[in-house]
């Protein structure tokens, strides 16, 4: 599916009620295949984390290196593009100064002037009794607020459990949401804080999301993260 058949408008507005919304069939199972069976090589990554030596849950992932597959470095501008102007917009109502440019190269080269050079794109695997402890993906100074992740394997078939988790806590509380997700699809969410609609105005509201056990079979998903690391 392109992004253009997408209804951004109600995207947005799913954003800034819930601080998620769900892109339906995003990729074809095909091209979740294609990206899940890169997980066993050893080159084009970076680095290769196990959640359980840092505290981190059970599971592990590898960051990608630059350059990303094209698949995703495509993916990964496309959707910068459309997320911009509700990151700014968000700013502004939080009264944070910065604002986004329209296109990714320039971001990331702001990223780099400040030090963040290292690709964040990751893809992760979760087996029998993993899970991914709640958490904010901050790598630096420079932090888009909206990232997107990809389930590339199908609930039901290729494991059970594993659910995708946000939590908002505010001054009116703490909820959180299990968000269903099928082979393909994205969930676009807030990496740190969104405002949040409020009695009188807006308020602001910490987001963090994880992933729930998974009760058996095996799980991969993709992260875009449009800000680099230090």
């Amino acid at each position: 599916m392109t992004l253009a058949a997408y209804d951004w408008a109600q995207i947005g507005r799913s954003l800034d009620m819930y601080g998620n919304v769900v892109l339906p069939g995003f990729l074809a199972a095909r091209q979740c295949d294609e990206l899940a069976a890169l997980y066993p090589r050893e080159s084009g990554f970076r680095s290769r984390i196990v959640m359980a030596r840092h505290g981190f849950g059970r599971g592990e992932y590898k960051y990608f290196a630059y350059p990303l597959p094209p698949l995703l470095d495509g993916l990964r501008h496309m959707l910068y593009q459309r997320l911009a102007p509700i990151a700014n917009r968000w700013n502004s109502q939080l009264g944070i100064g910065t604002q986004y440019p329209p296109e990714l190269g320039a971001f990331l080269q702001q990223c780099h002037e400040a030090g963040q050079r290292r690709p964040t794109p990751l893809i992760l695997q979760y087996g029998e009794g993993d899970y991914n402890c709640l958490h904010q993906d901050l790598y630096g100074e420079c932090v888009f607020p909206l990232q997107a992740v990809i389930l590339l394997s199908e609930p039901g078939r290729d494991f059970t459990g594993g659910e995708f988790v946000m939590t908002a806590l505010s001054s009116q509380g703490q909820r959180a949401d299990v968000v269903a997700l099928r082979q393909g699809d994205a969930v676009v969410f807030a990496v740190n804080q969104r405002p949040a609609p409020a009695r009188r105005g807006l308020r602001k509201v910490a987001m963090r999301h994880g992933v729930c056990r998974i009760r058996s079979g095996k799980r991969h998903t993709v992260g875009l993260i449009f800000h680099d690391a230090t």
